[in-house]
């Protein structure tokens, strides 16, 4: 899966870290939901680096479709509330 960063660029993810990308993005929501701002920073950082981490990032000069867009690293709690979908940030 092909996976952008905004704002950084796209990596290539394999299917199999989607099931710990997936714990990162349920505790994402949960703090979402309740409002708790510095949770939120901080699962939020950690969902953007195991992307970093676990992704092959793709030359720049080649532009893929994105199968999925995650907001920019500054990106505030309203602005990545405002992206989610029903099941979160990471597909199911």
């Amino acid at each position: 899966m092909i996976v952008r960063i905004m704002g950084e660029g796209q990596v290539k993810l394999e299917d199999s870290h989607f099931a710990e990308l997936n714990k990162l993005d349920d505790e994402l929501l949960s703090e979402m939901e309740t409002g708790d701002e510095e949770g939120f920073r901080r699962t939020f950082t950690a969902l953007l680096n195991a992307v970093r981490t676990m992704g092959s990032p793709l030359p720049d000069d080649v532009l893929e479709p994105s199968e999925l867009i995650l907001p920019a690293p500054e990106a505030s709690l309203e602005e990545v509330r405002e992206m989610l979908t029903d099941g979160g940030l990471i597909p199911n």
